[in-house]
Parts: structure tokens; C-alpha cells; sequence
């Protein structure tokens, strides 16, 4: 029953593909009459004015899901889209927590979320910068454009792609529809942790394939095979390195779980994978600009102060006699 059942707590969703010589509808009555035969012999009940039955398109745990595959729900789009620049760490943290929720149809989320997340640091100074502003729209637009995911079969073979930046590293779980096209079932990916921007690059690479197994796990997991793509060449041989260390190890120890290969696709063709953690306007350094006119105020100040005129003197030329009375 698993294979056309999913629950949430008191919620029971109901799909089915035409199959064995049944179409869909036939396939979905013979599967609504196994739930609720199920129902009925362990004493449960449904509140007919809550179900939907033979609908293409139902609302489930704030996306719809149909037989095109799996969407953001527009409301909720459409808040985070409106929702005013916001004006302290309480208002940002608001808006990223709906902006999360949505998190798996953007594909490189993380990295666009960086320099918010760094506003809600613990010792943060609350400025909302030109960077803070283009990470809020960019994330806006992101989701306002976001693609309809493709609903995972377990008949079909999936794939994975994986790529590590110097501050985040994301994945992307892939099928082959019914009609040959490779589609999105969901995107995934976080902001590297202190330590792990640290890593050298071919960790950081492993590091985000591990990641995408974690993620995709309850489908990817088992005996069927399946490939992950990398724009890293080294990883095809990591798993028979003769060296080795202690973190290469335990990963690899995590990876002989899992019946994939892994193969090499350059950046420039493997477009997806390359967008899931890097951004042209994000590089290791930025050459930020005190905004506040604060600084010149001072600095003023000290010129005409009668007290500091003779140490501001002293220090503009050090190799100047200069007599200081305290």
C-alpha cells in the first residue's frame, strides 16, 4: 500500500499511474478501495467534507501536487514575494523561515541565503546592505520562476548531481520521465560550516555527494544502481585511492551502502549541478564601505578638540617633534 499511499498525521494521500492494463482511473478507484477498506477494519474515520477524491490536482502540506508533478503553493509564493524589505533581525527571521519552507524548488537556495543568514549571527550588527538586498530579491525571484518538480516513481532509475563552492555545496535528485525528458524531483542544499570551508576542494566535493545521499536516501538507498554526476574528475577514483584519511575513510565507509557510480560531467555541460552552489557575485572577498556618516563626524571632532589637537597631530606625522601635555 505504500507504493500509492503517503501519510502526514490524520492526512492520507492517494495516488496512482495507469498500470497493468488499467488506466488511471481504474487504478486510483482500486487503490481508494484498499485505503478505505483499510479504514474501516482498524476503526478509523474520514470527515467527507475534508476529502477530495479524483481530483488532477489536490493542496498537500503547502504545495499541490498533481499529475504534472509537485508545485509551490501560490500563496505562499506570492507572501514571500510581497513581503516588504524587512527592517530588523525579528522581520528577516520571519520571512526566512516561509522562504525555507520552499527551499527544494530553488536550486542553489544556500548560497543565495548567505548573506542573510549572516545578518541572524548571534553577534551581528543589524545593516541592511546593497549585498542583503540583491541575496532578498534574488531569493524572490528564485521562487516566483521556480520549476514544477517532477514526482519520484520507484520504478524508474534516478540520478543525482552534486557541486561544492567555497561557501555552500548543493544537489539535485534527477528522472527520466515517461517521455524521456530528465526532470528536477527535488533541489537541496546548506551553507558550509566553519570548519568545513576549511576542506580542500576535493573534500568539499565529497563532502557534497555525501550530502545528496543523506538527502536522497530513502530513494536512493538499496540495491537498484544509480549514477551521480560531478564536475570534480578526481572523485570517479576516490573510492580506490591508496590515501586516504580518517574523514575519506568514514565516507567512504558511508558510500559502500549505496550501488552508484559516479561520472565525470564538465561544468560548462553540466549547468545544473554548477548553478546548485555557485554565484557569480559571491567570491571569497568583498571590499565593504562604512555607510554611516558617523566616522567623518568624528573626525571632525578631533580636529577641533583643544585636548586631542596636539595627539592627532603627533600621530599625522610621527617623525615630527611634537609636545603633549596631559
Amino acid at each position: 500500500m505504500r507504493q500509492f499511499v503517503q501519510t502526514y498525521f490524520d492526512d492520507i494521500f492517494v495516488h496512482s499511474r495507469a498500470s497493468e492494463g488499467k488506466t488511471a482511473v481504474e487504478a486510483h478507484l482500486g487503490h481508494l478501495h484498499e485505503v478505505l477498506l483499510c479504514m474501516r477494519e482498524n476503526r478509523l474515520y474520514a470527515n467527507i467534507n475534508k476529502c477530495i477524491f479524483g481530483a488532477e490536482e489536490i493542496p498537500f502540506l503547502g504545495c499541490f501536487l498533481g499529475k504534472d508533478g509537485v508545485r509551490a503553493d501560490p500563496e505562499k509564493v506570492c507572501a514571500i514575494a510581497q513581503w516588504p524589505v524587512p527592517v530588523s533581525q525579528k522581520d528577516l527571521r520571519k520571512w526566512l523561515g516561509l522562504a525555507n519552507y520552499l527551499h527544494k524548488y530553488s536550486a542553489n537556495y544556500a548560497e543565495m541565503a548567505r548573506p542573510l543568514a549572516n545578518l541572524l549571527k548571534k553577534d551581528a550588527v543589524w545593516s541592511w546592505t546593497f549585498e542583503a538586498q540583491q541575496a532578498f530579491e534574488a531569493i524572490k525571484s528564485s521562487l516566483q520562476s521556480a520549476p514544477i518538480l517532477a514526482l519520484p516513481d520507484e520504478d524508474r532509475p534516478f540520478s543525482a548531481v552534486c557541486d561544492a563552492s567555497d561557501f555552500a555545496i548543493g544537489c539535485a535528485l534527477l528522472q527520466v520521465d515517461a517521455e524521456c525528458r530528465e526532470r528536477v524531483v527535488s533541489f537541496q542544499s546548506r551553507q558550509l560550516k566553519a570548519v568545513e570551508k576549511n576542506y580542500p576542494v576535493h573534500d568539499k566535493e565529497l563532502l557534497a555527494m555525501k550530502y545528496a545521499l543523506v538527502k536522497f536516501r530513502v530513494h536512493l538507498l538499496g540495491q537498484k544502481p544509480f549514477v551521480i554526476y560531478t564536475d570534480h574528475a578526481s572523485l570517479r577514483t576516490a573510492t580506490s585511492s591508496p590515501h586516504l584519511s580518517q574523514r575519506m575513510a568514514r565516507w567512504l565507509s558511508f558510500f559502500a551502502e549505496y550501488n552508484f557510480t559516479v561520472e565525470y560531467k564538465p561544468g560548462k555541460q553540466n549547468v545544473l549541478a554548477d548553478a546548485l552552489s555557485r554565484r557569480p557575485d559571491y567570491e571569497l572577498a568583498h571590499l565593504a564601505y562604512l555607510e554611516s556618516p558617523l566616522y567623518e563626524l568624528i573626525r571632525e571632532a578631533y580636529a577641533d578638540d583643544d585636548d586631542l589637537a596636539g595627539l592627532v597631530e603627533a600621530l599625522n606625522a610621527p617623525n615630527k617633534a611634537v609636545e603633549l601635555t596631559a
